[in-house]
């Protein structure tokens, strides 16, 4: 019976929380943005190319245009002489840091194209391919096997957490990473990805203290109820 509830969670979640998940990647997309292939980099080359600054003005708001104009008309003035490299350099660095300073993020300088993250990679090549198959099937796999370790983790420790304290403490440990792993994932699934940034600036162990809140524990696993 129980490796039949388990077939069937992992076909449940692969249907839908694999596709809604996807779009967890929204708030995360432009995470690469410092990076040397990223979306940036890669217009900033084309603009580059073509002499043409337009192509990257959409990553900084109007209020920065100027700064990145003329960051850029100093690279085209210096095309095929000794400085050209480090004029280009300039541009790409001071491109992205205003792109960042413009989402309130931090620019602690560029990244080698290899820093990506797989998810946000293949966000990006489903994007190129028309298909978001392998994208989706990515995210379905992470977090199925994400949901399925942190669970059985958290219902091992339930059976003795009232044994001793350890065991309790233990219990407490696995049951808040496992909460608030699935709490991520359904309120960015659900488009409330901003209330999830307030509720986990503090460390888990704050926010649940007490994983029943002073409630009477329930007579049987409750994990998919979350306080």
């Amino acid at each position: 019976m129980k490796t039949h509830i388990k077939k069937a969670s992992r076909r449940f979640l692969s249907v839908t929380l694999g596709l809604g998940l996807v779009l967890c990647l929204s708030s995360q997309a432009l995470a690469h943005c410092d990076t040397l292939d990223g979306p940036v980099i890669q217009d900033a080359r084309k603009a580059l190319s073509a002499k043409d600054v337009t192509p990257v003005l959409k990553w900084v708001s109007p209020h920065d245009e100027q700064a990145v104009k003329k960051s850029f008309a100093e690279v085209l003035a210096v095309v095929g002489t000794k400085n050209a490299d480090a004029k280009q350099q300039k541009f790409f660095e001071d491109l992205v840091r205003i792109h960042r300073a413009g989402e309130g993020a931090p620019f602690t300088g560029l990244k080698p194209a290899e820093a990506v993250e797989p998810a946000v990679a293949e966000a990006d090549k489903a994007l190129i391919s028309g298909s978001s198959a392998t994208l989706v099937k990515l995210m379905t796999d992470s977090v199925t096997s994400g949901i399925i370790e942190r669970y059985e983790r958290t219902f091992a420790t339930y059976q003795h957490k009232d044994e001793s304290v350890a065991a309790g403490r233990e219990f407490v440990r696995a049951y808040v990473e496992y909460t608030h792993y699935v709490e991520r994932l359904h309120m960015d699934a659900t488009a409330k990805g901003e209330h999830r940034e307030h509720l986990h600036m503090a460390p888990a162990s704050e926010h649940h203290g007490d994983p029943y809140g002073g409630k009477t524990p329930p007579s049987k696993p409750q994990g998919h109820e979350h306080h």
